[in-house]
Parts: structure tokens; C-alpha cells; sequence
């Protein structure tokens, strides 16, 4: 993967994420507790052995980029190895970046300085693994200008994304935009091949397309005209990629074992997080015994700024005779984090949030700096950074009652924001 660079779109405005966009863009966004979700595509880099990447910012990016600066300094310019960070600097006229191509188009003479023989075009808010080298790899050997990573998905989702048309040694032979009728798999007639917005070009025909043509898009503009002049392969995500790792386990006499895995379970795991709904279930997805996408990799590490807080506290608080006991189930806590006679479950706490006594906190994806209340009750939420719920309040359980307040998604996710409660500054401090 040398000559190799990655190229990762971090500009869109996130608009279908508000209220959690408001002051930073879509990568910057939390995820996991500890992680922001730009992290996941970097470490995808990392552990592919790709250590030249340029990151395209634009709107909402100062979050973005303190973090990349002060989390992910690790790479040798006496390698050849950078991650540069580079916003729109109106290079070539006085506008933004106008699309995932404009972006590229707009910084060709530095990209054409390194000399790369490939462009690996990827997103900053996507959630999955990938081993880019499998990657290269099948486009080496099928002699491909560009492939297109591609899964599965059911045809009345498959209307949200790219689609692809492809005979049976997947070349590309069609390409839709967000279709009412998604043309499906051959020989499945119940799913479509939709685009994870993955791609890797020849370095020259890249170079070639983006001067001959001023569209600004990939997926809407460029790829669908280019089919009858290059090869265009589909790469099967689910089929060809394989995350090697370790699987722990109970032996037979009671201790912890380890057995190697060439294809770990979540090799074929991948989410957009594009809406509210899609990005509480990728955290929810991370809760459990079997999480279905797993942070606790061996050989597939997430990397990300490890945040300076104490460990994690759970209290026990004597109320009326009667212990309530802190505990978390089935859930993640980031450091710093106290649960004083409070109970979590099957939820995410990030960074320093306190949980008083007699709370409860299920299913939710709640953010740093975030004061509890004590009896306060939250099922199905997300709790943006920094919010105080005041004592005794309910979200989750009345829909309605929750939309006069705060934001609710069509699956009816409530999303908390700390302009919600503008006048709670303090809950008083469990001992």
C-alpha cells in the first residue's frame, strides 16, 4: 500500500443529524464513548498499512481537527507518512468544496505531487472495518480503472443509496442515485448492491476524469458516464473481506482462552450513520454479550485520543434504610464517569457524565459532561454533550409529551440537547 493515498470526504453539513451537528460536522460526531467516528475510518487506514491520507474539512471542522491534531500526531514524515488535514483553499476559483469529485479536483496539483499509483476515496462517517489491502488486491487482479465497494441491502432501503447494476463477474454495468426501483442482485430478486461510497482508482484515470469533467460528484455525476469507457468493478464487502482476530472464551476448567479467527463476525458489518435513528442503533450495536460490531478487536484495533479522566466509580447510597446500588449492564462507560445509586442498561456513557441515585438510563447514547438527575427515567434517547436533566424528569416513555421539548425520530429516538432544559444548572451531588 505504498503508493497508496486515502482520501477521506469530512465536509458534509450532516443537516439529517441535527440537532448533534449544530456546532461540529458528521466525523466529528461521538460514538462508542471514547471515540469520534472519524476515528474508525483512520484506523481502517492504520491497520491496512495506509500512511499517507489527506482529510478534506469544510463546514463545522474546528472539533475535527483539534482532535486530529492532538489525537492522531503519530505519523513520520521521515517515512513519507502524513495525515494532513486539508480545508478548501480556493485553489482553482472562488468557491467551496461543491461534492466528493470538486473536493478532490480542487487540491490535484498537491495530490499529483506525491506520485500515488492509486486514490482510495473513502468517508469519515461511516461505521465498519475494512482491510484495504483485500481491497487493492481484488482490484489489481481484476485489471479494474475503478472499483466500488458494494453489500447487500434490501431493496426498500437500497432507495436511500447509490445502486449498482453488475453481470456475473460483478462489473458495473449500471448505476442508479436513490432509485424507486432498484434494479436487484442477479438471481436475488429481493436485495439490490448498494455503494458504501468506498472507491479505488487508478492515480491517471483519476487525474484524467477530474480534468476533463466539472461535475462535482462521484455517485451522481461521474461514475454512471464512465462505464462504457472503463472497467468498473463491484467489490463484494461481505463476501471478500475478512478481519483477522482473536475470539476469548470460557475453557472447560473455568479460565480465559484464546483461539485465532481469520474472519472475525464483524467483517461483514457496515453502517452510514447518516440519520438519528441509524446512528443510535450503530452504538446500540456495540452493547452485549456478541456485539455486533466490536471495539474490543485484538488485531484489528479502533484508535482515538484517550481523554485524561479518572476511572469509572459506581456508589452504593443508603436512602430510607434501602442501598441503591450503582451498576451498568450490559453497557459501555467511558472514564471519568460515576453511577451513584443509579442503574444503566444496554446504554453508552461517555466522559464524565454522573448518574444519580435512583436513576435509570436504558438504551441510551449519552455524551460527555452529562448530569443525570436523581429518579430521573430514560429509555431510547440520545443525550448530547453538557446537558443537566433536572430530577424526577421522564424521556422515552411519552412521545408526545417528548416532542414538546426536545426532538423525537420516526422510530422515536428522543434527542436531548441541553438547550432543552436552559434553566437547570446543577443537580445537587449524590455523597
Amino acid at each position: 500500500m505504498k503508493n497508496v493515498i486515502a482520501l477521506i470526504m469530512a465536509g458534509g453539513k450532516g443537516e439529517r443529524l441535527m440537532p448533534l451537528t449544530a456546532t461540529r460536522s458528521k466525523p466529528a460526531i461521538p460514538f462508542g464513548g471514547i471515540y469520534l467516528l472519524v476515528d474508525i475510518t483512520l484506523s481502517n487506514c492504520i491497520n491496512s498499512e495506509v500512511y499517507k491520507i489527506l482529510l478534506l474539512p469544510q463546514y463545522k471542522s474546528q472539533t475535527l481537527i483539534q482532535h486530529l491534531e492532538t489525537g492522531w500526531n503519530i505519523f513520520s514524515a521521515d517515512l513519507g507518512h502524513f495525515l494532513r488535514i486539508v480545508p478548501p483553499q480556493m485553489m482553482s476559483g472562488d468557491k467551496w468544496y461543491q461534492g466528493t469529485a470538486d473536493s478532490i479536483r480542487q487540491n490535484l496539483e498537491m495530490i499529483e505531487g506525491e506520485k500515488p499509483n492509486h486514490l482510495l476515496i473513502l468517508s469519515g462517517d461511516h461505521v465498519y472495518k475494512m482491510n484495504y489491502v483485500l481491497f487493492k488486491q481484488y482490484h489489481d487482479q481484476t485489471d479494474s480503472d475503478v472499483t466500488i465497494a458494494v453489500i447487500e441491502s434490501a431493496r426498500n432501503i437500497a432507495i436511500e443509496y447509490g445502486v449498482l447494476e453488475v453481470d456475473k463477474k460483478y462489473k458495473v454495468t449500471g448505476f442508479q442515485e436513490k432509485p424507486q426501483d432498484p434494479a436487484p442482485i442477479p438471481g436475488d430478486r429481493e436485495h439490490s448492491l448498494v455503494s458504501m461510497g468506498i472507491y479505488l482508482f487508478r492515480a491517471e484515470v483519476l487525474f484524467d476524469l477530474l480534468r476533463r469533467d466539472d461535475k462535482p460528484d462521484f455517485g451522481k455525476d461521474i461514475l454512471p458516464t464512465i462505464l462504457k469507457t472503463h472497467k468498473v468493478m463491484a467489490y463484494p464487502y461481505r463476501r471478500k473481506n475478512h478481519i483477522e482476530d482473536v475470539v476469548f472464551f470460557t475453557g472447560e476448567e473455568g479460565s480465559r482462552a484464546e483461539r485465532p479467527m481469520a474472519t472475525a463476525p464483524d467483517s461483514g458489518y457496515w453502517r452510514d450513520v447518516g440519520n438519528l435513528d441509524a446512528y443510535w442503533n450503530a452504538n446500540m450495536d456495540l452493547c452485549g454479550l456478541t456485539p455486533f460490531f466490536n471495539l474490543y478487536s485484538v488485531r484489528w484495533p479502533i484508535r482515538t485520543l484517550q481523554r485524561q479522566f479518572p476511572p469509572v466509580k459506581t456508589l452504593s447510597v443508603l436512602e430510607n434504610s434501602t442501598f441503591l446500588h450503582g451498576q451498568a449492564l450490559d453497557s459501555m462507560v467511558a472514564h471519568g464517569s460515576v453511577i451513584g445509586g443509579g442503574t444503566v442498561r444496554n446504554s453508552i456513557l461517555s466522559y464524565n457524565v454522573y448518574v444519580h441515585r435512583g436513576a435509570e438510563v436504558d438504551e441510551a447514547v449519552v455524551m460527555e459532561n452529562v448530569d443525570i438527575g436523581r429518579y430521573c427515567k430514560i429509555k431510547k434517547a440520545i443525550i448530547a454533550n453538557g446537558t443537566r436533566i433536572p430530577a424526577g424528569t421522564k424521556i422515552g416513555y411519552d412521545p408526545k409529551n417528548d416532542r414538546q421539548r426536545s426532538h423525537v425520530t420516526p422510530r422515536g429516538i428522543t434527542v436531548v440537547t441541553r438547550n432543552d432544559f436552559p434553566n437547570q444548572t446543577e443537580n445537587k451531588v449524590t455523597k
